[in-house]
């Protein structure tokens, strides 16, 4: 998205008359809407739009509480994101109990080579808030019921804390349409198989079990479809035969959290666009690692490929 459009997100229980009402209140300040996307999860209504503000006939102060007065009227949450919103974008981290994902985000972060600040850390366990106190970064559990997420809390910190990207670094919990439509394309994921195979829990064991040679690791972005969103990078290794959980996950981990940093590299330099559920490169593509390492290439053959085949065409 061009750093001069406009985002809004309206999300909220679906009802009819829904969309009218925000786009009329949109086109009475002269906006003009250049982008619209609407769904609807489990009874929850979502629409995206992005807007061109350049003949805006308001203050953006105003178009601000106007939204959120039509929002308080219909029972809808509207989140507005002027362009200088996103000069200064803030991290959420979200984490159980794995470390190497959050240790990796934070080394870059205290690098300056993450070009973003974490603002929080929350998790559903308390096991990795002596990690986020060691940078001097808050730490909120929102861990209920043996780990179960409180989201309403979830919600209220995301908030409060101005989020504009959420890395989950191996929480192990669904976020329910509540939470995803809010932040849609603003919710970054490592998964450890090569995705499409091998989605949901214990994707190391499925891959032992169904005997792979190559296993993998991948960075997407989330949608209320598990494990199913666009993939941004992907790594992989190999499985020795006679490799157990333990080993697998060794190989895995710094690669997850190599795949899920350059992820967000992609994601908060602007690097990385969404459209019809695939990820696409800009022009900055060849800056990044998207999946295997060029080195690869030397190693890789380049033929036999379908054709005539080259003793005949030597003949010719």
């Amino acid at each position: 998205m061009t750093t001069d459009i406009t985002e809004i997100t309206v999300v909220g229980d679906d009802d009819t008359g829904l969309v009218a009402r925000v786009t009329s209140l949109l086109f009475e300040r002269g906006l003009n809407i250049e982008d619209l996307d609407q769904a609807v999860r489990d009874g929850v209504f979502r629409m995206y739009l992005a807007v061109d503000t350049s003949e805006m006939v308001c203050t953006e102060e105003k178009l601000r509480a106007d939204l959120h007065d039509l929002g308080d009227d219909l029972g809808l949450d509207v989140q507005v994101r002027f362009p200088a919103d996103r000069e200064t974008q803030q991290i959420a981290v979200l984490v159980t109990k794995e470390s190497h994902c959050l240790e990796a985000l934070f080394e870059a972060w205290a690098n300056d080579d993450l070009g973003a600040d974490i603002g929080v850390v929350i998790g559903n366990h308390d096991d990795l808030q002596p990690l986020a106190e060691h940078y001097d970064v808050p730490f909120h559990d929102i861990g209920i019921d043996g780990g179960q997420q409180d989201e309403e809390k979830l919600l209220e910190l995301l908030a409060e804390y101005d989020v504009d990207l959420i890395v989950l670094a191996r929480y192990m919990r669904i976020l329910s349409p509540n939470v995803v439509f809010r932040y849609e394309d603003r919710i970054i994921n490592v998964h450890p198989s090569l995705l499409p195979a091998f989605p949901g829990a214990e994707a190391y064991r499925q891959a032992i079990e169904e005997g792979v040679r190559v296993a993998g690791v991948t960075a997407h972005y989330v949608t209320t479809d598990l494990d199913q969103g666009p993939i941004i990078t992907q790594r992989a290794f190999d499985v020795p035969d006679d490799a157990d959980l333990a080993e697998v996950k060794r190989r895995g981990q710094p690669l997850e959290a190599e795949a899920l940093l350059e992820a967000v590299r992609l994601h908060l330099n602007g690097d990385v666009s969404v459209h019809r559920g695939r990820t696409t490169v800009r022009e900055n593509g060849d800056d990044y690692q998207l999946g295997l390492p060029e080195e690869i290439d030397e190693v890789t053959p380049d033929r036999p490929v379908d054709g005539i085949g080259s003793a005949v065409a030597d003949d010719d």
